[in-house]
């Protein structure tokens, strides 16, 4: 293994019981990287962390040997912030900026979250240019934290399955030093990607680097696709089991560009993740 390269690998770990459980299950995992839900993710509204929460946070972080920056959260489910609805929107805001400030509270240093679907009520450029206002305001409420948004497989008017939609984001974007992307393996595929081989995954890269800047990567969702090419389903499937094959995942752990950021597993079978890590891992060799 190239040893100037850390890669931060791991799953998507609960957090059940407390905030600070997450990174023991990651640690009881193998993994040298994880996510987690900082507040229920299908909940509007969650109690507020007490200073024992972000206390004993901070020393399992400590005691297990993670940092803020092998760390990727994932923000709730329901958040939309392209809904074409003012106060559906603001109920979405309102959502993010809690969860922001929790994270800040936990001392991580950012949150991923989807861009939400436009309902197919606005045109995906309007959709874009309302996620993006949004997100403004949330980085001028909660200071110290970098909003990542991830791509999507595209169905339901959900945006960001199209690097151009992530780069309208952007443009929209004051300042851009807090905003990150995610690249989700299964959606890129499903929305048209064809990062099954080696090329079309460099390819891939390549469109995604000229639309958006690979500087702005802050992560990856390594996950195998139960859904079919171009199919705009989100359904993931365990490392070499669905459609995209291995080929994607070694590339992404032959190449320097990903190292250094938490590369996810949200795979479905949680008895294979120490396994899939160790996988991960040694394709790098």
């Amino acid at each position: 293994m190239d040893t100037s390269r850390r890669y931060f690998i791991g799953p998507h770990v609960s957090a059940g019981g407390g905030a600070a459980n997450a990174a023991l299950n990651a640690h009881a995992l193998g993994a040298t990287g994880f996510a987690l839900f900082v507040k229920n993710q299908r909940q509007w509204s969650a109690p507020p962390l007490t200073p024992e929460d972000t206390r004993a946070f901070a020393a399992q972080m400590q005691a297990c040997g993670y940092t803020p920056e092998h760390v990727l959260p994932h923000a709730g489910y329901l958040i939309n912030l392209a809904n074409p609805d003012d106060a559906a929107q603001e109920r979405s805001l309102a959502s993010l900026i809690n969860e922001m400030q929790r994270c800040a509270e936990l001392g991580l240093d950012k949150l991923n979250f989807h861009p939400g679907s436009h309902l197919k009520l606005l045109s995906p450029q309007d959709a874009c240019a309302r996620v993006a206002a949004a997100i403004n305001r949330a980085l001028a409420h909660v200071p110290g934290i970098t909003l990542v948004v991830e791509n999507t497989a595209g169905s339901g008017g959900m945006i960001g399955a199209r690097f151009e939609e992530l780069r309208m984001i952007l443009d929209g974007v004051d300042d851009r030093s807090r905003l990150g992307f995610c690249l989700d393996t299964a959606h890129a595929f499903a929305a048209g990607h064809g990062i099954q081989t080696r090329d079309g995954f460099l390819a891939a890269m390549d469109a995604f680097d000229a639309s958006v800047g690979m500087a702005h990567l802050r992560g990856m969702h390594l996950n195998d696709s139960r859904s079919a090419f171009n199919s705009h389903a989100d359904r993931h499937e365990s490392l070499g089991d669905g459609l995209l094959g291995l080929a994607p995942f070694k590339c992404v752990m032959q190449d320097g560009r990903f190292a250094n950021m938490p590369l996810i597993i949200e795979t479905p079978d949680p008895s294979r993740w120490t396994e899939e890590i160790r996988l991960l891992l040694s394709f790098a060799q």
